[in-house]
């Protein structure tokens, strides 16, 4: 974790160590927003009519989320496998939202085919997840 720089520049390098915290409270702000919304308004129910889900796979997707916006940043804090969990979380996760709801649009803006939006951000977390797993705490 923190895994040195070498940029010539010692404030820079020393600031460096701690970059991963970026990455850690973007993933943390996302899914803990996007799982806990999905609590709020008309709630589990609501997203599962939405998203013509069962009721416990909306549940699972929401309790994901949230878990694994918590797993990443608690990851830096003990060890890469808890940062991996996390990320791993994301995955099937992203993949649900890009094929069930965004696929066939690139631009993140909602259009009458795509009211939620095309799949741009989701793509980009995907990847950003997937390279979190793959480093682990090393990233």
């Amino acid at each position: 974790m923190g895994a040195p720089m070498n940029s010539g520049d010692e404030s820079l390098d020393a600031v460096g160590r701690h970059a991963h915290w970026f990455v850690r409270a973007a993933f943390l702000s996302v899914f803990l927003y996007t799982g806990i919304d999905k609590f709020m308004g008309s709630g589990i129910d609501g997203f599962a009519a939405v998203m013509e889900l069962p009721y416990l796979m909306a549940l699972l997707v929401a309790l994901a989320e949230i878990g694994a916006g918590a797993l990443i940043v608690l990851g830096g804090l003990t060890n890469g496998w808890i940062t991996r969990l996390g990320a791993v979380m994301t995955v099937p996760v992203m993949l649900g939202a890009i094929v069930m709801e965004h696929w066939g649009q690139w631009h993140f803006m909602a259009t009458p085919t795509h009211p939620l939006g095309g799949m741009m951000f989701q793509v980009t977390l995907l990847l950003v997840a997937l390279y979190i797993l793959v480093r682990g705490n090393e990233f």
